[in-house]
This record gives C-alpha cells, structure tokens and sequence, in this order.
C-alpha cells in the first residue's frame, strides 16, 4: 500500500538510536527559550518544533515518541522558568542542591505533557496509518496545542513559556484575538509541520499554508475587535524597587511605607496604583494615621488609588489584595482578592507542606477571591486589577470580560499589579511582560502593569508596548490611556473556538484514514 511504503524523505527511512534523538529533542527544546522575550526570536520556536516532530516521526514506536516528548518538554521548561531557582534558593533560603532538583522536577512534569502529545501521535499514526501531511498538518500540532491547554489548566495551571506568547510579535499574533494564545500555539506547530513538508511531494500545499498564516495573521491585525470608550485617563504607576531581602523586614518596613505614601501623594492621576503587596502588613498594623491620609489625598485631589497589601478577614486567614479609594466615597470602597493562587507561594498542595517548610517565603497559604470581581470605576473607564501570575490566564480574564459581576458593563482596562524581584533581574521580567501583551491582544483592551523592580509599563489594545521604565530603578510612570470596549471572538468564546477547531481536524484525519484503508482493501 502506498501510504505504508518509506519514500527517502519519509523521516523513518534512516532510524536513529532514541537516547540521540532524545538528545536532540531536549536541545531543540531548550533553545525554543530564544523565541521569548527578552530575545524574541521567534521563528526559532517553530523550528525548535520541527525538529521534535521531526525526531518524532524518525520512530515508530509510541514509547521513543514519549521519551522523545519529555525530553523536548523538559529542556523546554527548564531553559524557560530556570529562574524558578532564584526565588527558591537566593530568597527563599532552600539549599542549591533542592532548589536545583526542584526546577528539574518541575520540567520533568511538565515534560509529561509533551510526553503525552507525542506518544498519542505516535499510537494514531499507527492505528490510523496516517501518512507524513496528515501527521504533520493535523495530528501533531493539535495534540501539541492540546498539551500546551492541558498544561495551563490541569492542576491549576503552569502555563509559562506557552509557545504562543512566543508569537505576540510575529505575523500569527493576528490571530490572537480569535483563539487565544493556545491557538496561537496550535497555529505555530503548523508551521513547523508545513517546514518539515518543504522537501516531501506536498511541498505545494506547505508552502501555501505557511504563505496563507503568514499573510492572515497579517490582516487580522489590521481589525479593529474593539472600540474607544469615553475618555482617557491619566494615570501613575509606582515602581518602588524595593529589594526583595528587604520588603518582608520589619527593619526596614518603615522606609518602605513612608516611600510608597510619598509616591503616591506626590501628585494627583485620575488613577494611582501600586505593586503588589506593595504595603505588606495588615490595615490593622499600619500607623494609625496611614489609611486615613491617603484617603484624605484621595478626596482633596480627585484621585483613585489601587493600593496592593494582604488582608484578613479571621485571624489565621488571608488574601493576596488591592483596596481602592475613590473620591467621594467612603475608605477603601473596593476591594479584589487574588482568585489564582501561585502553588507554594500562595497555596500548599495536598502533601506539599514538608517542601514550602524548606523556604523562607512570608506568604504561605492564602484565600481564593472570587472567580468573577467587579472594576474600579475610574471617571469613563472600568480598570480591572490581577495580581502577578493571574494574567496568565487568557480564559479567565476572558470570563470576567464576558460576564462582569454585579451586573456591571465590561471592563475596559487591565491592570497588573506584580511583585517579580523574586526572580532578580532574570528573563522572568520580560517573559512577564510578553505574557501581558499577550492579553491585551486576546481582549482589545489596554493593560497597565504596576510593579516593584519591573516592568512597570503601559500595553495599548493592539498588545503594542507604549511605554515602560527601566527595570530596577525608583520611578513614577505616568500616561494618558484609553479604555477600549467591545468583544473579541476571544472573549466571547475563550478557548472553545480552538478546541472546537482541534475536533474538527482529528475527525476529518480519522475520517480520511478510514476512507483510504477502504480504498486500499480491495
């Protein structure tokens, strides 16, 4: 039959050992960290894919494949989120040794994903014996994009480093706004699959496909999802570059608290806001007097202030948060609880308590907010807050946006507001940075970061950096920004548009195989 016959271009024809296809894999799979911010060179991530693919499809057996997987996935991870190892040896006290195993760990459970990925293609190439356009145009980058899903999702999530995000400036970031950047990461595979066809008999069909991404990212981003709502705001971000061996000291809380309070009413901004526990002890800790002067400047000045801090609602529990002041209205009239907590940092996992024991972070185990919060009114505009790893996640973002609580018209600014010196002055920084772009091209609405060492910054709606301070440094970012309004196939549909298209494409491959093997029986 001739879908079974090895053409000298079929990647099975000249086997290799699985240990050096391995080897290859876990390479190709760290040097995708090169298509990230900072460095941005993104075409390298799809051919860190192709070249998995690639090693996959040199074997036939399901097991080389998951071993060929987690290699990729593993080099992947490690070489995306080392930094990881900052936060848990340099700040959180853990030896070098755990800390290190600990990061190796991580990459190798996520690894499974891509484990899982490949192994399927393997077995369905098998049982559906698929030829080389249908593993490389269908198969292999749906399952891939399912993986990248599962991987944000399963367990809470650990979505860093989504191949998407690699894309946020590449010809496919059209492409954002309609499938999110999990489809964006099922586009990127295609492309590698189209590359690994440039020498087969479909060369045609490759080079078409890649000619017609290319050019239809292009055009969709040219289409505007959203409009202008009302007037621009001003806007100040603190960036208060704090260090992070200090922000949790009692020796030093009082310089911290008396920076932030002169940052904040060093000039009026119809909109103020902080980092991340930027104030790091409860209100009921606080000078007395510290609240109500803030508020006092809110009121003379016409300001709205975000004010990030932990806060208890029972003595032994607490949130991650952000109390707002508004003018005219009583102290601290909103509040947002962080809803996604970070594992370790924020939540123990069940039979985890021994590992976080090994650190010394502050904040151990946290309350949930709710899944859905209401915004800030701020003049003509609605400013929706998320803390540091929440804006990971497109989908939920995406829910607030489409369904707004207490009955509220949708927001039209998104607000960060992080704590990332636990990372140093690592790739984490800007890796962030990209991920929140990410965003503001998935909803069409314009995202402020406020953090404490970087990247404080301002993302219009088009997911285009409009301004940014320099990392590490004491400073006040101010802006005018524009509140966007209106829907993205994105917000409306979040990830179902994607899986729906995942579907679609396995059924149509099993479809076609059936009808070849019937065609051949005879």
């Amino acid at each position: 039959m001739r879908f079974r016959r090895r053409a000298a271009n079929d990647p099975a024809s000249t086997p290799r050992s699985t240990a050096s296809r391995m080897a290859i894999a876990a390479l190709a799979g760290a040097g995708a960290v090169l298509g990230f911010a900072p460095f941005g060179w993104w075409p390298l991530q799809i051919v860190s894919l192709a070249l998995l693919f690639y090693q996959v499809l040199r074997g036939a057996g399901v097991r080389a494949a998951a071993l060929i997987g987690l290699a990729h996935g593993f080099g992947w991870i490690a070489a995306g989120a080392y930094w990881l190892y900052i936060s848990m040896h340099h700040f959180g006290a853990m030896p070098a040794v755990l800390a290190a195993l600990a990061v190796a760990v991580l990459a190798l459970s996520m690894g499974l994903y891509t484990a899982a990925a490949m192994a399927a293609a393997a077995w369905l190439r098998r049982r559906w014996v698929l030829n080389l356009p249908s593993m490389n145009l269908i198969v292999l980058p749906v399952l891939w994009g399912l993986a990248e899903l599962l991987r944000g999702w399963l367990f809470t999530g650990f979505s860093w480093v989504s191949s998407g995000y690699a894309h946020n400036v590449s010809p496919l970031a059209g492409f954002a706004p309609l499938v999110g950047v999990y489809g964006l990461g099922w586009l990127a595979a295609l492309c590698a699959g189209a590359l690994l066809l440039l020498t087969h008999p479909a060369r045609k069909r490759a080079l078409l496909l890649l000619a017609l991404l290319m050019g239809g990212g292009l055009a969709l981003g040219q289409v505007g999802w959203t409009r202008p709502s009302g007037r621009p705001i001003s806007v100040r971000l603190l960036q208060g570059n704090v260090p992070q061996q200090e922000k949790f000291s009692m020796e030093h809380l009082q310089t911290a608290l008396a920076m932030y309070h002169g940052a904040i009413t060093a000039a009026p901004a119809d909109l103020i806001a902080t980092p991340e526990t930027a104030v790091t002890i409860l209100p009921r800790q606080l000078p007395p007097d510290y609240l109500d002067s803030l508020d006092r400047f809110v009121q003379q000045s016409g300001s709205h202030l975000l004010l990030g801090l932990p806060l208890s609602d029972s003595p032994e529990r607490y949130a991650n948060s952000v109390i707002g002041f508004s003018p005219g209205q009583p102290q601290a009239n909103f509040r947002y609880d962080k809803h996604h907590l970070v594992p370790f940092g924020e939540f123990i996992p069940l039979g985890f308590r021994w590992f976080v024991n090994l650190m010394a972070i502050p904040l151990g185990d946290m309350d949930r907010g709710r899944p859905v919060q209401p915004a800030l009114v701020v003049k003509d505009q609605r400013v929706l807050p998320n803390i540091c790893y929440e804006d990971l996640f497109g989908e939920e973002i995406a829910e607030q946006l489409r369904a707004p609580a207490g009955g509220q018209a949708a927001a039209t600014i998104l607000l960060n507001m992080s704590n990332l010196a636990w990372f140093g002055e690592s790739i984490a920084i800007a890796q962030h940075l990209q991920i929140s772009q990410m965003r503001s091209l998935e909803t069409g609405r314009p995202m402020l970061r406020a953090t404490n060492t970087g990247a404080t910054a301002v993302i219009d709606g088009r997911g285009k950096l409009v301004d940014q301070l320099p990392g590490n440094t004491r400073a006040t970012l101010a802006a005018q920004v524009q509140g966007m309004a209106g829907d993205t196939p994105y917000i409306l549909l979040g990830n179902k548009l994607f899986l729906g298209i995942a579907a679609l494409l396995l059924a149509a491959a099993w479809w076609n195989s059936r009808r070849t093997r019937g065609a051949a029986s005879p």
